[in-house]
């Protein structure tokens, strides 16, 4: 049988890979749907987790998640369109078929950040103490949902012959870029482009991050700590990433991909804010051990 599927370094082939997982009333359900909820749920399950170990309201949080999951989805989707927007002023009525395809993470980020922030301010909760606390959900939701890409066959780089080199049968993608059409593989009268796997790099990325996370979350030394490894992990490994991919959102009349700018503000700025708050919490110390010493003088 002829792989679908081909991680030819490793020699693991897959020979059949259906999007559809199954059909309920008519409506097909896809994997992908399948992946991105379950990333969704085992997040939320961590994170509930880690809002009971530093006793925080579980109520606060469940209530937190519905809403930001329904606005993040939203705001993955305009995030999507904005970017595309060449495409989607032709095809107006194609911007709310989300089924087809077309959401981004970061647009998903944005909008868990603002309605996270909004909800905190209504509800009068330390955000930043939030946001660490959202951390795990944020990543392990993106350390699963990439392999929705994977079934999907989007998502991936130009062509390589490294070790995690993949081959996907031609007739079975879209959008394929030059540089990969000009290195077409054929095998056995099938033809498959060859390509970097960059959905699987950016969730082994991810759990790299998601491990630093899990080793300062009880090291801590302010509330937000744990976001901004977060945004500045995240950020380094996507800027890497996004230089690999052949399907990147550009800025309109420019050569700039949107997630590389994106990337490069979000470690500058989260990087400037973790020094500044990392010395004021090493002055805060050193503050209160010479006020303890001044107490035992007396």
């Amino acid at each position: 049988m002829t792989p679908e599927i081909w991680f030819v370094n490793l020699g693991i082939k897959i020979n059949h890979l259906d999007r559809v997982a199954f059909t309920i009333f008519g409506i097909d359900v896809y994997w992908y749907g399948i992946i991105i909820a379950t990333g969704m749920l085992l997040g939320m399950i961590v994170t509930l987790k880690e809002a009971k170990r530093t006793n925080q309201d579980i109520n606060f949080y469940l209530d937190t998640v519905i809403i930001s999951a329904i606005i993040s989805i939203l705001c993955a989707r305009l995030y999507y369109v904005i970017f595309s927007w060449d495409y989607f002023k032709n095809h107006l009525n194609e911007i709310f078929s989300i089924r087809n395809g077309g959401i981004a993470i970061y647009g998903a980020i944005i909008g868990a950040v603002l309605s996270a922030s909004i909800i905190c301010k209504i509800r009068k909760k330390n955000f930043f103490k939030v946001a660490d606390t959202f951390s795990f959900a944020l990543l392990i939701g993106q350390i699963i949902g990439r392999w929705g890409n994977f079934v999907n066959r989007e998502a991936f780089g130009g062509y390589t012959d490294s070790l995690f080199a993949m081959r996907y049968i031609k007739d079975q993608v879209s959008n394929i870029s030059k540089d990969v059409l000009d290195k077409v593989v054929n095998v056995n009268g099938v033809e498959y482009i060859q390509v970097h796997p960059t959905f699987l790099y950016e969730s082994l990325w991810n759990i790299g991050v998601l491990i630093l996370v899990f080793i300062f979350r009880k090291r801590k030394k302010f509330e937000g700590q744990l976001m901004a490894i977060y945004f500045i992990g995240y950020g380094i490994g996507r800027f890497w990433i996004e230089g690999m991919r052949t399907d990147s959102l550009m800025i309109a009349s420019t050569n700039l991909r949107v997630s590389q700018v994106l990337s490069i503000i979000l470690v500058l700025v989260f990087t400037i804010y973790l020094i500044i708050n990392l010395i004021k919490a090493k002055k805060n110390t050193s503050d209160m051990d010479i006020l303890l010493e001044g107490n035992e003088i007396r």
